[in-house]
């Protein structure tokens, strides 16, 4: 479950006097803070991401397979922060869109999820194959390739994301609507391990096992390049992105892992429930804001991006509140030019792809 957005459904916990477990506090909590916190990140995700995907089209005109990448990186945090401001709704009333519309976000959510998870781990590939093996990749790092690749990984998370769309329901539940996951009868505790196991190795494992082997092959050979401040840039961007990575998704999943194996660890009691689900709350929300950070260490950590971004305000805003300035009205060519070589590899990643 994604108890941040859906009805977190534990009746099978009882508190000590052999009553149902109720769940009025942890509901309390995520109506007063939730629709707020999903607002801001969807707002700052929306802005740097919808700039990201302005800079790709406008400025590089997707001329590599990294810019296929960071475009759909892009779309794929869009597609998650979408969905939102409905589940900003719902945590402070009910859902009231009735059952299609549970079924099409909840597997949106997913799908978002999942494919930024993807598009991630392709551009630590896309790297590491740009420093490391640079003359490998002057032939498979092509638009083709990504364009390929990037379809393949739409369709290998959308099928990830097929239980979002098939068992989450809308209906009921004493005096408000939810829209929730419920597994068929029977089924339900095999179902819910297996979307556990799901999430925490495609959404943590995985990436954090590929950008260890890749990351690890990228620092050995910028060690052995001669621009040390260059170097040195570079390997603080790598620890950079996975330490963020890790940081914020590690704890969410962690929790998950703690809420499906409750009776395992001990906690399949109201207090230790009650914990679990006000901890979801607080640990997607944080993995949540991780789309947000996406455009800044993916992009405008670059500065190509950062120029192109300065350009883009220059002539299109800024001009428009100051039209007697004249620095607004001049254009700035683009005189960058990053190529993919081994005595380069260090520069294309530190100047931003």
């Amino acid at each position: 479950d994604k108890s941040c957005r859906m009805e977190t459904t534990t009746s099978f916990v009882y508190d000590n006097d052999g009553d149902p477990c109720t769940k009025n506090e942890v509901k309390f909590t995520g109506a007063q803070l939730l629709p707020p916190l999903y607002s801001l990140v969807f707002i700052s995700g929306v802005v740097g991401n919808g700039l990201v995907v302005l800079i790709l089209k406008k400025y590089k005109k997707l001329k590599t397979m990294t810019d296929i990448y960071l475009l759909n990186l892009a779309i794929s945090d869009l597609l998650f922060l979408f969905t939102l401001p409905f589940w900003a709704y719902y945590a402070a009333d009910q859902w009231l869109l009735g059952d299609a519309a549970c079924k099409i976000f909840s597997g949106l959510y997913y799908l978002g999820f999942f494919s930024g998870i993807f598009f991630i781990i392709l551009l630590t590939v896309d790297r590491y194959l740009a420093i490391v093996h640079a003359v490998f990749a002057l032939k498979a790092r092509t638009v083709s390739c990504g364009v390929v690749t990037s379809v393949c990984t739409w369709a290998v998370a959308l099928l990830a994301s097929v239980p979002g769309f098939l068992f989450n329901r809308s209906q009921k539940a004493e005096d408000r609507y939810v829209c929730s996951t419920y597994f068929p009868m029977g089924q339900d505790l095999a179902w819910k391990t297996f979307q556990t196991l799901q999430m925490n190795i495609l959404g943590l494992a995985v990436p954090l096992l590929v950008m260890i082997v890749c990351y690890t092959g990228i620092i050995k050979t910028l060690l052995r390049c001669r621009n040390e401040k260059k170097k040195h840039k570079a390997v603080r961007l790598i620890f950079l992105i996975m330490i963020i990575y890790f940081l914020f998704w590690a704890p969410y999943n962690l929790v998950l892992l703690l809420n499906t194996f409750q009776s395992s660890f001990g906690l399949n009691n109201c207090d230790s429930s009650n914990r679990l689900d006000q901890a979801m709350q607080v640990t997607e929300t944080l993995g949540m804001t991780h789309c947000c950070i996406n455009p800044v260490i993916y992009a405008f950590v670059g500065e190509k991006f950062r120029r192109y971004v300065s350009l883009f305000f220059q002539k299109h805003i800024a001009k428009h509140f100051c039209k007697s300035c004249p620095m607004f009205h001049s254009e700035t060519a683009d005189r960058t030019n990053s190529t993919c070589t081994r005595s380069s590899g260090e520069q294309e990643f530190s100047a931003g792809l």
